[in-house]
């Protein structure tokens, strides 16, 4: 990997595009190659913090709004690793750290209710076909406004709604019909798990610590990983589908999706290092014509 910054002319604009690309790539070279030891522990950690959420609420050893609070961020915060072993950031084919990223690709998928090879190949296909009104499987999140992006995220969750029809149509181009019936699967768990606490006596548990919690942890993640970098009016092209954005609610809190301009240009780089990638390729970028709003 390499170490080192290229060092970049004070002009750009008399740089041919091959020669920006190639300091693209070398300041992309230095962030990557190296497993995320920050995300994994990241991702390691969360669905044992949410099991033992369940647990101080139901024996009242914190509130259950506390446990509310504490379900929702849990879920909130399980897509981002989750992301990075989608992209095989982790840990490549054929590397020694491979079971690492299958892993934690598993251990966290099953709390966002779905498989975490429907997710690979849904998002994958996304990055193929961003913006794409036929063939992006993230289309549903785009929205004029954030209030439409929110309002359009809830209904986009509904069984019969045109996501669940993109999500099928991505899984069946990549011909992983086995996919379908599995995510079918995982939905039915969830709502089996809800039905079997709320007979148990445990349904206002069920509503605050999973189901709530679940929903607003979607919209969250749907409003920031996928409608605040593209939306509205992004169009196609490598350096048009996407942009910086400065969050009001900060970096981590926006899941560092204001540097999500980078992560499209190049995917290998693990999110957590998308912030200072993004500075040190800043220039070239607005040399290149991207949308930058920071």
């Amino acid at each position: 990997m390499n170490a080192h910054i290229p060092v970049l002319p004070a002009d750009l604009s008399q740089l041919s595009s091959a020669e920006l690309t190639r300091l693209e790539r070398d300041i992309a070279r230095k962030y990557s190659g190296k497993v995320p030891w920050e995300t994994v522990a990241w991702g390691l950690l969360i669905p044992p913090i949410w099991l033992a959420n369940w647990a101080l609420a139901l024996t009242g050893t914190i509130p259950l709004w506390a446990g509310f609070v504490i379900s929702t961020l849990a879920l909130m915060f399980t897509y981002a690793p989750n992301h990075d072993a989608q992209h095989d950031i982790i840990g490549r084919q054929g590397t020694r750290w491979r079971w690492l990223n299958e892993f934690l690709g598993h251990w966290t998928s099953w709390m966002l209710v779905l498989p975490f090879n429907t997710l690979r190949v849904t998002h994958l296909d996304h990055h193929r076909h961003t913006n794409d009104e036929e063939l992006d499987s993230d289309i549903t999140t785009h929205a004029e406004t954030a209030w439409g992006a929110v309002w359009a995220s809830i209904l986009q969750r509904q069984p019969s709604a045109k996501r669940a029809q993109d999500y099928r149509a991505s899984l069946e181009r990549a011909g992983r019909e086995d996919l379908i019936k599995l995510t079918a699967l995982y939905k039915l768990g969830f709502f089996i798990g809800l039905f079997a606490l709320a007979w148990n006596g445990l349904a206002i548990e069920a509503f605050l610590l999973w189901w709530l919690p679940y929903q607003l942890a979607m919209t969250y993640i749907i409003f920031f990983l996928s409608w605040a970098p593209h939306s509205p009016g992004m169009a196609q092209g490598k350096y048009r589908d996407t942009k910086s954005w400065k969050s009001k609610l900060g970096d981590p809190l926006s899941m560092w999706m204001g540097y999500h301009v980078v992560h499209h240009l190049h995917p290998y780089i693990p999110l957590l290092k998308t912030k200072p990638a993004y500075w040190d390729m800043r220039p070239i970028l607005e040399a290149r014509g991207v949308k930058l709003g920071m």
